[in-house]
């Protein structure tokens, strides 16, 4: 009896959720509708997003008809596209800057759909795939920094596949060796080497590809089964047609972000802001850079590891990670209005530890 209860319990929530009569252009394009009000910028952000990706996308494939991934070819096949290929440099730089814009605006995303509770039944599907895409998109950024196979990547890269392995030292029994296989299944040999360039080149170039193309079609699929979320607590009755209204809105705000990104490629190369020798190529027998740091997206938890216990940070990871995949059942009666508290906190925090985490650093280390 339980079994069937759950059967038909599991029936009703996907039905609720993939609407077999909504499945067709005129219910998914022709009239669908976006709701019009003070928050309605916020419908945009995931476009955006899916277009930063997709110029990630082409330019990482132009990258690869160049890029050689061995660690005695690596560097010099980056060097080679940025100073000998005609738009080398260009694509290079439209490839990082993209990158950090689509973490950017995946981010914000996240943040204003959870102020507007965009979680809410029967959205459940659309915010758990959207936290899948966000953790995705944070792993192409891991997994890139590794390629150009320079000194600040490699050494960035064994700080944190050492993170993963510090892990078991704080799970009980048996469950404490699963760190450390899971960072030898990542590295691939005993120290960072060919093994984990080959490993993070698939990663980046096919498995997360392919796992970002599956949530997001999970994803635009409940999107356009569900609509916009209504976003206020008093909705203003506007609307505005998807097709082809909000469509060409869409289109208009990616050419602009596109000639955006295109000028500030074209004269500003990403490494300008970095102080320490990006562009030299990792030795073994070398010395570790100083001021040695992750990429600005990771700041959030980077100074964090810096200054509290490792195991407070991993608690609190796993934590917001586990928050935000239940948010939809965690917050489902609580107000917008929370949520917006909720939501500028948390901003807050993330502008101050990327803004001001390395002044926060220094004051608390030189404290000690």
């Amino acid at each position: 009896m339980k079994t069937a209860q759950l059967v038909q319990t599991s029936l009703e929530f996907l039905t609720d959720r993939f609407p077999i009569e909504k499945m067709n252009v005129n219910s998914l394009v022709r009239t669908k509708e976006v709701p019009v009000h003070r928050m309605s910028w916020a419908y945009y952000l995931g476009g955006l997003a899916l277009f930063l990706f997709l110029v990630q996308l082409v330019t990482g494939l132009m990258l690869m008809f160049y890029y050689e991934p061995t660690v005695s070819d690596a560097h010099a096949s980056v060097e080679r596209i940025t100073e000998h290929i005609g738009g080398g440099a260009l694509v290079r730089n439209l490839h990082t800057w993209s990158a950090s814009a689509m973490i950017f605006a995946v981010v914000v995303h996240m943040l204003t759909a959870f102020a507007m509770k965009a979680f809410a039944k029967p959205r459940e599907i659309t915010w758990v795939s959207g936290v899948l895409l966000l953790l995705i998109t944070f792993a192409f950024g891991f997994t890139g920094y590794l390629l150009p196979w320079h000194q600040i990547a490699v050494n960035a890269t064994k700080v944190g596949l050492q993170s993963i392995e510090e892990a078991g030292a704080y799970l009980p029994g048996a469950m404490s060796a699963w760190p450390g296989a899971l960072k030898e299944l990542i590295q691939g040999e005993a120290s960072v080497g060919q093994a984990t360039l080959s490993r993070f080149y698939a990663i980046h170039v096919m498995v997360l590809p392919l796992a970002f193309f599956g949530v997001l079609s999970l994803h635009l699929l409940s999107v356009q089964l569900h609509g916009m979320s209504q976003g206020v607590d008093r909705p203003t009755g506007r609307t505005e047609r998807f097709f082809p209204f909000f469509i060409l809105k869409d289109a208009w705000l990616w050419g602009v972000v596109f000639l955006v990104l295109f000028v500030v490629a074209l004269c500003l190369p990403f490494e300008a802001f970095f102080s320490y020798p990006l562009f030299e190529a990792y030795d073994a027998m070398g010395s570790t850079p100083d001021g040695i740091k992750p990429e600005w997206y990771f700041y959030f938890i980077y100074y964090p590891l810096e200054l509290l216990p490792f195991w407070v940070i991993m608690l609190a990871q796993n934590a917001a990670i586990a928050v935000l995949l239940a948010a939809p059942w965690i917050f489902r009666k609580t107000s917008r209005r929370a949520l917006g508290v909720i939501t500028v906190a948390v901003a807050t925090y993330l502008v101050v530890m990327t803004v001001f985490g390395q002044q926060i650093y220094e004051m608390f280390k030189g404290g000690a």
